[in-house]
Formats: C-alpha cells, sequence, structure tokens
C-alpha cells in the first residue's frame, strides 16, 4: 500500500479517492500507518481500504489534510464527534482545535440603519458589530457633491459639471454617516449630494431611492431584516435592523509543519480576510 499513488478508502460505506501523500501529512497518524499496514483498524477489501467510522465526518477531516485548514459550514454543530474522529485517527492538531469550539463557532452580527428625511435631505447613520463588514460597506458607498443652479436643482440627473467625491463620516470603527439631496447655499445656488453604492454605478439623489437600494444591497450580502420602527417622529426617523450569521476571525486555521515534525506545534490560527 506504501507504494501506491492514489488510495481508495471506504469509511462507513461512504468512498474517498486520494493521494497517498495526502495521508502522509501527519506521519504520526493512524492514517499514515494504515499505508504499511500497520493498524488492525483498516481492512483491504477489494482493493480499497475499509474502516467502521462515520463517513460524513471523515469528508471534514479528508478537507483538513487536503487544505491544512479548518473551514466548517455555518450550521455545524458536531464538534466534539468530529473531535472523536480526529483523536481516533490521531490528528491531533486538529482535534486540539476543535476542542477550541468557540474559536469555529459563527457569530450573530448585527446592523442597523437609521434614515431621516428633511425636506430635500436625506440622512443615514449605519452602526455594525463587526468592524469589518462596516468598513467593507464604507468602501462600497460614495457621496458625489457640486453645484447646481437654482433652475436645475430638482434634476434627478447630475448636472454637467465635474463632481467631487466626498469622504464619509466615520464616527468610530462600527459606524458611518452620509447625506443626500440638496441644500441651498448662496447666489441662487444648491448643493447637490449624490450617492453611489457598488456594484450599483448610479449617482441617486433621492434618500428614498438610496434607501432602497442600500437595504437591498444588505440583503444579497447575507443579512436579513429583522425589525423597522420609527424611532423619532418628530424627527421622522427610521430605524432598520439587520442580522446575520458571520464566521468569527480564526475560523481559518492553518497548521504549519517543519520535515521531520508532526505539526503540534506549529498549529496557529491565521484571521481570515475581510469576508463573509
Amino acid at each position: 500500500m506504501s507504494n501506491r499513488e492514489v488510495v481508495v478508502l471506504s469509511v462507513g460505506g461512504v468512498r474517498f479517492v486520494t493521494r497517498a501523500s495526502t495521508l502522509q501529512q501527519f506521519p504520526e497518524s493512524r492514517l499514515a500507518r494504515m499505508l504499511n499496514n500497520d493498524d488492525q483498524e483498516f481492512k483491504l477489501v477489494n482493493g480499497e481500504l475499509f474502516v467502521d467510522r462515520d463517513g460524513t465526518l471523515f469528508s471534514y477531516i479528508m478537507d483538513f489534510l487536503r487544505t491544512l485548514q479548518v473551514s466548517l459550514p455555518a450550521d455545524f454543530s458536531d464538534y466534539q464527534r468530529l473531535q472523536r474522529e480526529a483523536e481516533f485517527y490521531e490528528l491531533y492538531p486538529l482535534a486540539d482545535l476543535l476542542s477550541q469550539e468557540h474559536l469555529l463557532k459563527p457569530r450573530q452580527e448585527m446592523l442597523e440603519v437609521r434614515f431621516s428625511l428633511q425636506e430635500m435631505q436625506a440622512f443615514f447613520r449605519i452602526f455594525g458589530s463587526c468592524s469589518t463588514t462596516v468598513e467593507t460597506l464604507a468602501e462600497q458607498i460614495t457621496v458625489f457633491t457640486g453645484q447646481q443652479s437654482g433652475q436645475s436643482w430638482n434634476s434627478p440627473f447630475p448636472s454637467q459639471k465635474p463632481l467631487v467625491a466626498l469622504p464619509l463620516e466615520r464616527p468610530s470603527h462600527h459606524d458611518m454617516v452620509f447625506q443626500c439631496g440638496t441644500d441651498y447655499s448662496a447666489r441662487d445656488q444648491f448643493v447637490a449630494r449624490y450617492v453611489s453604492i457598488k456594484p450599483d454605478n448610479r449617482k441617486l439623489i433621492n434618500g428614498t431611492n438610496v434607501l432602497g437600494l442600500l437595504l437591498d444591497t444588505l440583503l444579497k450580502d447575507g443579512f436579513r431584516l429583522l425589525s423597522t420602527r420609527t424611532v423619532s417622529s418628530e424627527e421622522k426617523i427610521e430605524c432598520y435592523s439587520f442580522e446575520r450569521m458571520k464566521r468569527p476571525a480564526g475560523l481559518t486555521v492553518t497548521v504549519h509543519q517543519t520535515p521531520g515534525t508532526s505539526g503540534v506545534a506549529q498549529a496557529k490560527r491565521s484571521q481570515v480576510q475581510k469576508g463573509k
């Protein structure tokens, strides 16, 4: 078996085909030793190595061996059973990571949009429990400003004059503030503010339209609308609350190995980049 390049395993009746080098990622594990016929738990049947264990959970173990990372579905709950399987195969770096269940479980992420419409201006404030999400959303939103004459202030399209991009107000890492619409300045001139939200390329000046596009963007990004309420009837402030399940930083774990080691001492967490 140790001379084979491709190995076929039947785990609880579920068939897996992989390279011998994949099973030998951790030389001290039972999966590596079985290739030398050193383990009686693995029986060679019709050219396939059979082991009476959970085949569904073994798919996560194979993914770990192939990528040296732990990536579990958002609805995964069998941490203890998977840890027990990792211990059976003597994949102790994986078992150790699974014992830290709090690092692997997705977390609930909350986001709130406050919208206020005052005459010809609309004001937005977005609060988020995850600063990374707020930062990503801030990169999608651009406010453009320009002056228009009093005769064309209510035009739904930007004027021919060049528009200038404005930075969003960021009171903290967890919120942002911006506005759109028109405001009278001087000399029969109006300051117009347009909002663009990627990947949509339109520049919108109407607050209701911007709100609709913003809510649609959040829904497409995996958020779920929890509630809509009026915070202040006098100031006409509406509040939209959203939630979604988000993988925490540290869910993806990379095991760094050096030749001749089992990788136990090299297990480290690597933070997930901006992602959902």
